[in-house]
């Protein structure tokens, strides 16, 4: 007796036991491992998709961060720009409305002298006429005599060319 069987071999035995594993790895082969590799390359696949996906999605954060960054930034310039327009506009109105007031003020000034210059004037024609009666009825009272109308204008005139005040 040989080793083999010793060990109870038996090449029967052995073939089919080879020809049932054959059988089985074939059947394995088809029903089990093809679906299962096919599963788990579908998987790698669609982790492949979402990563290239989840990178193009990056890429477009990063683009729409830089232009909402940009538009930030135009519309800062903007505000800044609108504002230094704004300053200047109303610094331009504030000097314009106080060259009106002070021509305003100047016209005012102007009318106030020419209205004090009339009424000065009225008030001396007023102190003449005055001053003028005032001598005629001191000097008819001192001569004693009625000055007829002749008299009180020769008088009235003599005495305004002589009052300049």
């Amino acid at each position: 007796m040989g080793i083999l069987e010793t060990f109870g071999f038996t090449w029967g035995k052995f073939t089919a036991q080879v020809f049932i594993i054959l059988i089985v790895y074939a059947i394995l082969k088809k029903f089990a491992f093809g679906p299962v590799l096919a599963m788990l390359e579908e998987r790698r696949r669609r982790i492949a998709d979402g990563e290239a996906n989840l990178e193009k999605i990056r890429e477009q954060m990063e683009t729409a961060e830089a232009s909402v960054q940009g538009m930030l930034d135009k519309a800062n310039a903007d505000a800044d720009r609108l504002i230094t327009e704004a300053k200047e506009s109303a610094e331009s109105v504030r000097e314009q409305k106080t060259q009106d007031a002070i021509a305003e003020a100047g016209q005012i000034i102007a009318k106030a002298n020419e209205a004090a210059k009339l009424e000065h004037e009225q008030l001396m024609a007023e102190l003449k006429h005055d001053f003028g009666r005032l001598v005629i009825d001191t000097t008819g009272k001192v001569t004693g005599k009625i000055l007829d109308e002749s008299d009180q204008e020769r008088i009235n005139q003599e005495t305004a060319g002589q009052v300049a005040l």
